[in-house]
């Protein structure tokens, strides 16, 4: 397939010359597809005439001379892309849209399961014109009986059991701050499309890839699940606890609340020793994890005690220094000042006019590292471009 006239200047990334058509929208199919334009590939962002949803979610907003205030959750999820409008209810952008498809490398599509079919834009009407596509099919709740739902991150969250598992032990169910499962189920999604090019590369050969929202959020609550399938065991909301590892949980200081954790016995002995208390590591209640977990609330008591003594920064100083996994709780600002600090760069910027900054690629590759070339685009930015490759 030669898509080179849309291609970026060459980076080594393991992408490079990967044409992805991204007919996603909101936010799991978009975190797929910038994954994949992280490492070099080439991502064609098909948006309706109103745009991607999340152009909308506002506040907060960043401020642009140019389009005024643009979403930070559309910012979040859409860089090293090109934007082009297309109206699929329009004969001659519907038509713009099949060659794309047909040009494609890899198909990217989260409408509801049969909506790219009205458009013939199906993995199997694309396949027939383009046997090698890699066709990835994203949905809230697969395409059998769960067909006619809407996927919602936070519909899954509730109906997947993450949120029985979330908030105090005597209060309401609460969702995760973050849409998780939307975030996972993009990971997920790029995933399988770079090992199916794999396979393309072995075989020549194209295939359909599909996920959904409860799929993904069934795997990735991983111990939660685990104990119901293996152990009949039903997970409750135990708050900041933790059901298999204690100390595992915000403690109270001397003057706010510091994360300690204690995963094995030796950072146990590590943390009775730093807390002024070796003789409750050699209590035969406390030995082990299992007696730690069944003796929780006394040992609990104990901790209490000795941590009341000394503020959270006199005890994150000690307590870190003993090589005992412990830390404030920081808001957002100061976890991103925190990885300024420890040298991860979290910040990046692409290199053209917009400069909007966003969040780095969480993966360091030592021979092909991600690569930052394009801002999240305005809807449409780049419609006279690919129209005119499409037309060629």
């Amino acid at each position: 397939m030669d898509h080179s006239p849309l291609d970026d200047a060459p980076t080594g990334g393991p992408l490079d010359g990967v044409l992805v058509a991204d007919f996603s929208r909101v936010l799991a199919g978009p975190y797929a597809t910038m994954m994949l334009g992280d490492l070099g590939a080439t991502v064609v962002k098909v948006e309706g005439p109103g745009g991607d949803d999340t152009r909308t979610w506002k506040p907060p907003v960043r401020t642009d001379p140019e389009h005024g205030n643009i979403a930070t959750y559309y910012l979040s999820i859409n860089r090293n892309k090109r934007s082009v409008v297309l109206d699929l209810r329009d004969p001659a952008d519907l038509a713009a849209a099949h060659r794309l498809a047909e040009r494609a490398d890899v198909v990217v599509e989260n409408m509801k399961p049969g909506g790219m079919a009205r458009f013939g834009l199906d993995h199997a009407a694309v396949a027939e014109r383009n046997p090698s596509v890699v066709y990835c099919s994203i949905s809230g709740f697969g395409d059998r009986g769960g067909a006619h739902l809407p996927g919602y991150d936070l519909l899954v969250q509730a109906v997947s059991g993450l949120m029985s598992v979330t908030g105090a032990a005597d209060g309401p169910p609460y969702r995760a701050g973050v849409a998780v499962f939307d975030v996972l189920t993009g990971l997920h999604a790029a995933l399988a499309v770079t090992a199916a090019l794999q396979h393309r590369e072995r075989t020549g050969e194209g295939q359909l890839l599909r996920t959904n929202l409860l799929a993904v959020a069934m795997s990735t609550l991983v111990n939660q699940t685990e104990a119901y399938v293996a152990a009949g065991a039903v997970p409750h909301r135990m708050g900041n606890e933790h059901p298999s590892v204690f100390p595992y949980q915000p403690m109270p200081t001397g003057d706010g609340e510091l994360i300690v954790i204690a995963a094995n016995d030796a950072q146990f002995r590590k943390l009775a020793t730093v807390l002024g208390d070796p003789a409750m590591a050699e209590d035969p209640r406390f030995t082990t994890m299992s007696d730690r977990i069944t003796h929780r609330v006394e040992i609990e008591q104990r901790l209490r005690a000795r941590l009341a003594t000394r503020s959270a920064q006199e005890w994150y100083t000690a307590i870190t220094a003993a090589g005992v996994p412990c830390g404030p709780i920081n808001s957002v600002a100061e976890g991103v000042a925190l990885a300024e600090e420890l040298g991860l760069d979290p910040v990046v910027r692409a290199p053209d006019a917009a400069a909007v900054p966003t969040v780095r690629n969480p993966v360091d590759y030592s021979a092909t590292p991600p690569s930052y070339r394009r801002s999240p685009p305005p809807a449409g930015a780049d419609s006279a471009e690919v129209r005119d490759w499409l037309d060629r």
